[in-house]
């Protein structure tokens, strides 16, 4: 099994969420947040505000942890041609932008960032990423895990 561990960035500010726009190398596009792996040696905390700076050309401080979620892509589901399912670990932070501006990742996946009123993001092709991340903002678990999210439709891993 392959295995990720990776740190997603949760910005909310008046009924919207930072969205940023993937484009894979097959030319597929889907919507996530903010994040992404952390790097051998590297602290989640700081590998949330490298990737958000990368991404979308803003400045970003941590406000809090929002919470952890584990799943296992099944072969089946992956997205690239892969003999192995694939565990993520995404460690999901409550983030607020403090500067800069939104831009696409230069040399990058992130074609661009973009502010998305809450209730519009249901009508997103969107990673699975997305749906945690909301819904551990919006029910700040004690526990820091919410159910998971089901795959399909709109919504991919």
């Amino acid at each position: 099994m392959s295995f990720r561990l990776a740190a997603y960035a949760v910005c909310i500010e008046s009924g919207r969420v930072l969205v940023a726009r993937c484009v894979s190398p097959t030319g597929e596009s889907n919507w996530t947040l903010p994040g992404g792996g952390v790097e051998h040696g590297e602290d989640p905390f700081d590998a949330v505000i490298r990737e958000v700076a990368e991404e979308t050309g803003c400045d970003a401080v941590v406000e809090r942890l929002l919470g952890v979620d584990s799943r296992v892509i099944p072969v089946a589901e992956r997205r690239v041609p892969d003999p192995l399912p694939h565990q993520n670990v995404g460690i999901f932070y409550q983030v607020r932008i403090t500067g800069g501006e939104l831009r696409p990742e230069p040399n990058g996946e992130t074609a661009e960032s973009v502010w998305t009123p809450i209730p519009d993001v249901a009508h997103l092709h969107r990673s699975s990423l997305v749906d945690i991340g909301l819904a551990l903002a919006r029910t700040m678990p004690a526990t820091g895990h919410v159910p998971p999210v089901p795959v399909g439709g709109l919504i991919r891993h």
